[in-house]
Parts: structure tokens; sequence; C-alpha cells
């Protein structure tokens, strides 16, 4: 059995579905329920990314607290998608654990 939402005007915990709507008896209040979409990541080209992939960085990027710079061409395998403004999780060699923007990386 699932939970039924609380309804949103009177935070009633008493609603029922009815005909595809939720219904709250308490202050008549219907409503559909809202399917929230998974965030789509794309490439600096456009291409779709998903976790697993493996992206090329396009640019020089500068990194706090390392001596050096990720350069433009390094490979990064197997990357993690999450929301945030770098959406990218990974692991990089000779950096370890980083985050990336998803606009600065290639698919392939």
């Amino acid at each position: 059995m699932t939970q039924m939402p609380h309804c949103p005007a009177c935070q009633s915990s008493y609603t029922y579905e009815d005909r595809g709507l939720y219904v709250c008896p308490e202050c008549g209040h219907e409503w559909e329920e809202q399917v929230e979409e998974a965030p789509v990541y794309k490439d600096a080209n456009g291409n779709l990314l998903v976790d697993g992939d493996t992206v090329t960085v396009i640019k020089d990027l500068k990194v706090k607290g390392a001596s050096g710079a990720i350069k433009q061409g390094t490979k990064v395998k197997n990357i993690k998608l999450v929301e945030g403004d770098h959406n990218i999780d990974c692991k990089i060699d000779g950096f370890g654990a980083m985050k990336l923007k998803s606009e600065f990386v290639k698919k392939g």
C-alpha cells in the first residue's frame, strides 16, 4: 500500500484518489500528483551523458590546492552524474576524486 500525499491546501492526511486525482475530504481540494523528471546532462557538444560514460576534458582546468591543472585531452572513465553546479563526480589519475562541469567535457 502506498502512502497518500497530504493535501497541499490544508495539509490534511485524510486524502484519497478518485479517477486520477487526489481529493481532500476536509477542504474539498483536488489535485494531480506532479511527477518529477530526472535531470538531463549534456556535454559541450550537446551529447547526452549517462552514468558510467567516459569523457575527455576539452580545456585546461585549474584545480584549487593542486600544483598543476587538469590538461586538455585528459580521459575520465566511469563518471557519475549528480545534481548541482558541478554535475560530474569522477576520479582522475594524479588528482583523485573531483567534481567537473559537463560543459568542459566531451563524450568519448
